[in-house]
């Protein structure tokens, strides 16, 4: 076969910075229909992504390749039959397998029709393939919680009492963490209830040890009773309210309480942003003091290096970048840093107060003349209060297209909160994350 007749892909380890590609297509109505049958889309993607995503398919990284997000602004209308030049160039790697590429598509007069970023995992194997025999390109298909789950791979399964699961969706949820290798539940609840939820589901639940109790409030009570026995190393919430469970958990006589604050962290999962990202406390504290949110910083940052980045970058919120007495929480984000540089928050770099767009967009930081470590390449997102990291994190879910796993910290052991409208892959990803942290509990690190 001559080489004209096939298209070779481009490794990550064989990737260079600045290294480009560019395409020429006249674009017809079936040309688009081909692009989206290429794409494995349903045809609903404009014209100008359909170029980039064939251009990434067939060239840069080209077979192999799979698209994490595309972030593109139009600037001009593409009608069918006018011609249109694609290209891409290689922005950043980012270790292990993703790249960032800058994108752009113009006319035959040079004018910007769209630019913008991709981000894609570039093939691991050299791939020769024969033209019109180029694999799909699959967009977005939640990776980081994939390899979130196969870190857990090697791990034994923690004991974890799931509390009330008197629901489908919450039994479910223990069936199948079980079924990937990451817990080992144990059903605490009503029995004639969880058994009934379990008939009409169909699911097995024979082999689960099943603590019967009277109602939701007793299930939490006993589901901590067994933690403090050593009898189950992680807490599920089931379909019982999070502040049944929390209730028991923080008691000062029978609860598990440590001397560090308690609270709450997602990891979400989002398209157009190059890596995970940790966002507190949008669950439990209301109006956290600049105590709390020392806890606070310090659970998440524990929990980032769990998962394995090794010192993560911790974004302070507030409205804006300078420190004001008019804004508290620009004089709590400074105290932080202060604190940080004291050694009273380790393990990771902080810096605030930082704008959202400041946080997580270098383009953002650079226009404002900010210049940082932390800026535009956050891995936490430390929020001022309950409400504002509610509100952020609920618009990540429903505009952002993001899906946001969640786990409780500082207490004797990690907890799953999950909610109701929660898919499975993200009460499977919060199951993974808790058994990260039991596993560094298992095997906690030796005093410096």
């Amino acid at each position: 076969m001559s080489a004209a007749a096939t298209i070779e892909n481009r490794t990550f380890a064989e990737l260079k910075i600045g290294e480009t590609a560019e395409e020429t297509r006249a674009i017809s109505p079936r040309h688009a229909e081909l692009l989206a049958a290429l794409c494995g889309s349903s045809g609903n993607y404009p014209w100008a992504d359909l170029l980039l995503v064939a251009l990434v398919s067939g060239r840069l990284p080209g077979p192999g390749s799979q698209i994490l997000s595309l972030n593109l602004r139009l600037s001009q209308p593409l009608g069918p039959g006018g011609a249109a030049t694609a290209r891409v160039r290689v922005l950043e790697k980012i270790a292990p397998d993703t790249v960032r590429l800058e994108c752009e598509v113009r006319d035959p007069s040079d004018t910007l029709l769209a630019d913008g970023t991709l981000l894609v995992r570039a093939p691991s194997k050299k791939i020769c393939a024969p033209c019109g025999e180029i694999p799909a390109v699959p967009v977005n298909d939640h990776v980081r919680y994939q390899r979130l789950i196969e870190r857990c791979a090697p791990l034994a399964p923690a004991l974890t009492a799931v509390v009330h699961p008197c629901d489908a969706q919450s039994l479910n949820a223990a069936v199948e963490a079980e079924a990937a290798g990451l817990i080992t539940p144990v059903l605490v609840g009503p029995e004639k209830k969880i058994r009934a939820v379990a008939a009409a589901a169909g699911l097995d639940i024979g082999k689960y040890r099943l603590v019967p109790t009277p109602h939701s409030h007793a299930a939490a009570a006993e589901a901590v009773a067994l933690v403090r026995r050593g009898e189950a190393e992680i807490l599920m919430k089931g379909s019982l309210h999070t502040d049944e469970l929390m209730h028991e958990v923080m008691r000062d006589d029978t609860g598990l309480r440590t001397g560090r604050r308690i609270s709450h962290v997602y990891l979400f999962d989002i398209p157009v942003y190059p890596r995970p990202l940790l966002i507190t406390d949008a669950a439990i504290n209301i109006s956290p003091t600049l105590s709390d949110k020392r806890d606070i910083c310090q659970n998440a940052i524990d929990l980032a290096r769990v998962m394995g980045i090794e010192n993560p970058k911790v974004a302070i919120l507030s409205a804006v970048e300078t420190v004001s007495d008019k804004l508290p929480s620009t004089l709590d984000a400074a105290a932080l840093c202060k604190m940080a540089d004291r050694g009273q928050i380790t393990g990771g770099l902080l810096d605030g107060p930082l704008a959202f767009d400041n946080a997580v967009s270098l383009e953002a930081a650079r226009t404002k003349g900010i210049v940082s470590a932390v800026a535009g390449q956050a891995d936490i997102l430390l929020v001022p209060d309950l409400e504002s990291g509610n509100m952020l994190a609920k618009q990540l879910t429903f505009f952002g297209g993001a899906d946001g796993a969640g786990i409780v910290l500082g207490a004797r052991l990690p907890i799953i909160l999950t909610s109701r409208a929660d898919p499975l892959r993200t009460r499977i990803a919060s199951c993974a994350i808790a058994l990260l942290m039991a596993e560094a509990r298992r095997h906690p690190a030796p005093a410096p």
